[in-house]
């Protein structure tokens, strides 16, 4: 079976492999390709790099700015280390466990709502390593008085 003809008859699959290669290749275009339009995306990150109050990007330009800033910033915690996928069929949902094959990377959980092949909501969860992780950031980016 060609890859291609996979992807077209397995539009779950196609995303978990696809928003993979995309992350870790950093490749922008790849990643929002993967997107609609209308794609929403909650995270913690959303907070800490854009200091808002909401956990939300909307619109697959705005995540095109987010995704953008998440790529330039990856702490060498946020490795790619995860086993196979869930889903209902119209959403993939998967972990990166604390504990890699080579020590710890960033906790996650990624949950991705699929309409018509692209992803309309993205939800990203944190485990108490990331929380850890970024708190540590914060407080080191701060002003010392």
């Amino acid at each position: 079976m060609h890859r291609e003809e996979h992807h077209t008859a397995d539009p779950i699959t196609h995303i978990f492999e696809a928003w993979d290669a995309a992350l870790g290749a950093r490749d922008l275009d790849a990643s929002m390709a993967l997107y609609q339009p209308d794609a929403t995306l909650e995270s913690p990150l959303v907070r800490h790099l854009l200091g808002t109050g909401e956990g939300i990007v909307r619109g697959r330009e705005n995540l095109r700015a987010f995704v953008a800033r998440v790529f330039a910033s990856e702490p060498p915690e946020r490795q790619r280390f995860r086993v196979g996928f869930l889903t209902d069929g119209s959403r993939v949902t998967w972990e990166y466990p604390r504990q890699a094959g080579d020590g710890e990377q960033m906790d996650i959980v990624e949950v991705m709502e699929v309409r018509d092949g692209l992803i309309q909501h993205h939800r990203v969860y944190w485990g108490w390593y990331s929380v850890k992780l970024y708190d540590g950031l914060q407080r080191s980016s701060q002003p010392t008085t």
